[in-house]
């Protein structure tokens, strides 16, 4: 009798975390006990302690740990890994703000992909060092393998105030960046609505629409060489891979960006680096200039093009 080999049934994984998105204000055991209807209190208690549930990617053991509306409560059927990676470099932290330079290759916040290693969970569990209560809020982000500045708030009524009054707060958010070939015109805004397609990829329509997310981006050619250029970016709205999609649709994409068809990568990374970061601190009113120096890698490539000193020093400062 002929052997009649079965087909494997293909059999998807078991999702590793669970997420549940919080809409009000309540304490994390009073969530947890809403939405795990088949847990028990003590149950709950019990991966909480084994550090099973992460808020925005973040480990969290305290059962009266604040939750707010937006939050992303992740529970995992094992214990959260150990952050590995080290504590980014601080520019400026207070009682309301923490600033940092973010190294290029780390998620501000968790993804689809990523639910751990993330600047957010790192920064977290700086701040839970001092007072196991302490949290972080996300007030903008900027990409994985950019680097640069990256603002976060301590309290939610500062996060607030900063969502809703971003455009007056901020006054200036720069960037360096290096680009494939050299534009035509030294300087030029550059002004779409964004959208976005079915592979999360971004595209711009030039005219005005309702579905489009509006996206203006002014550059100026700081020095070429015959390959590359590099520029000084600035940008009135802060849209999702705002930047990268505006140089490679005029003909110039950042070097080392796969996404949008960069030509080459002499530097193995994305060459773009958020420099500069200047606003108006929204409790106390005093006005802050932050500048994160251009990260190594993108120095020596661009020290060929004798751009001597571009930026000022970058500073700390603990008040």
């Amino acid at each position: 009798m002929q052997n009649i080999k079965k087909e494997k049934t293909y059999k998807p994984k078991p999702a590793q975390f669970k997420e549940l998105r919080v809409k009000h204000p309540a304490l994390l055991l009073d969530f947890l006990r809403e939405n795990l209807k088949d847990m028990s209190r003590n149950n709950i208690k019990t991966i909480l302690k084994h550090k099973q549930v992460a808020v925005d990617g973040a480990p969290i053991t305290q059962f009266d740990f604040s939750l707010a509306p937006g939050d992303l409560v992740m529970v995992s059927k094992t214990r959260i890994p150990e952050q590995k990676t080290s504590l980014p470099k601080i520019i400026f932290e207070d009682d309301d703000l923490i600033v940092i330079d973010k190294p290029s290759g780390l998620l501000t916040i968790a993804s689809d992909k990523e639910k751990t290693t993330t600047a957010f969970r790192i920064m977290t569990e700086y701040v839970q060092r001092y007072n196991p209560h302490a949290r972080l809020y996300v007030v903008h982000r900027i990409d994985r393998d950019t680097s640069g500045i990256l603002m976060f708030c301590k309290k939610e009524d500062v996060r607030n105030i900063m969502q809703d009054k971003w455009n007056d707060i901020v006054s200036k958010r720069g960037y360096f960046a290096i680009v494939d070939g050299v534009p035509k015109e030294e300087t030029k805004t550059i002004r779409t609505w964004l959208h976005q397609t079915t592979t999360q990829l971004m595209y711009s329509r030039f005219e005005p629409d309702d579905e489009g997310q509006e996206a203006i981006t002014h550059y100026q050619v700081k020095k070429a060489l015959k390959d590359h250029a590099f520029l000084d970016v600035q940008i009135d709205t802060g849209r999702k891979n705002q930047i990268r999609v505006h140089l490679k649709e005029l003909g110039h994409p950042i070097i080392g960006d796969d996404k949008y068809h960069a030509l080459t990568n002499p530097i193995k990374r994305l060459g773009l680096h958020a420099y500069a970061l200047e606003f108006q601190h929204p409790i106390t009113l005093k006005k802050f200039k932050f500048y994160a120096e251009l990260p190594t890698l993108m120095k020596q490539f661009v020290s060929g093009l004798a751009i001597g000193n571009l930026q000022e020093k970058p500073r700390r400062r603990k008040v």
